[in-house]
């Protein structure tokens, strides 16, 4: 069984073949030139309740770092033309049955003026997630997995930092803090490196991948789930719009 090999603009990701499936599936060879882009939007028709402010007054701390600053809660944030922040889109089903090596780089989990930055992101199942504390104040975070093992990690000095791996996919794992309750955030966990998160115009970009007829998820937390089946060719871009309806 041949090795898939996906030259990306950064890394080099080598896979191997997948022991359980030896003896049916074979990885295809795959050339930087050969790869194919899915990029697209996530948006919301229709009109959306006004977000309900957040009284930080429970904690004087977060109060001061929010230096005036008005908070509100976050989770549906639209941008022009009803763009929407915070969606984790990646390939559901598809891929050619190898592994994909861990990222040596770790994904970071921060806490700035008592929020999870960012609030959605995604990390490959082994890869390790530190979790950072820049607030002078105590945080914790805690992980609710339901396939994987749920942690409760502590916080409570600045610039401190702990890690952790999932040892398992799970779309997604949600992240509370005990001693703040508006802060909220979500992981996706996958075996695969192909996802992304929307940014404040609601566009993403999965990283290049060979040419295959895919499904392709996107996961909100307000709105839920929603799937595309999308074939890419050789060296070829793909676009998709993900499109939520408000009520």
């Amino acid at each position: 069984m041949k090795p898939l090999v996906l030259c990306l603009a950064i890394v080099c990701l080598t896979a191997c073949s997948s022991p359980e499936r030896a003896a049916t599936d074979a990885a295809p060879d795959v050339t930087a030139a050969s790869l194919g882009t899915i990029t697209g939007q996530v948006v919301v028709d229709g009109a959306v309740p006004p977000a309900n402010i957040i009284r930080l007054d429970g904690d004087p701390k977060c109060v001061a770092l929010a230096d005036g600053e008005e908070r509100r809660t976050e989770h549906v944030l639209l941008g022009d033309d009803n763009s929407l922040q915070h969606a984790f889109v990646y390939v559901k089903d598809g891929l050619p049955a190898s592994l994909y090596p861990v990222p040596s780089q770790p994904v970071v989990l921060d806490q700035q003026k008592c929020r999870y930055v960012p609030r959605v992101l995604g990390v490959q199942v082994g890869q390790q997630l530190t979790i950072r504390n820049s607030d002078p104040l105590l945080h914790n975070v805690r992980a609710e997995g339901v396939v994987n093992q749920p942690f409760d990690v502590g916080t409570p000095v600045q610039r401190m930092e702990v890690q952790r791996t999932f040892a398992t996919r799970e779309v997604m794992v949600p992240v509370k803090c005990s001693v703040h309750s508006w802060m909220n955030a979500y992981i996706g966990v996958l075996e695969h490196p192909f996802f992304a998160a929307t940014g404040a115009d609601g566009r993403f970009s999965i990283p290049p991948l060979p040419p295959g007829t895919y499904t392709v998820e996107v996961w909100h937390e307000q709105f839920g789930t929603q799937t595309q089946q999308i074939t890419v060719a050789a060296n070829d871009r793909q676009s998709i719009t993900f499109t939520y309806k408000a009520s």
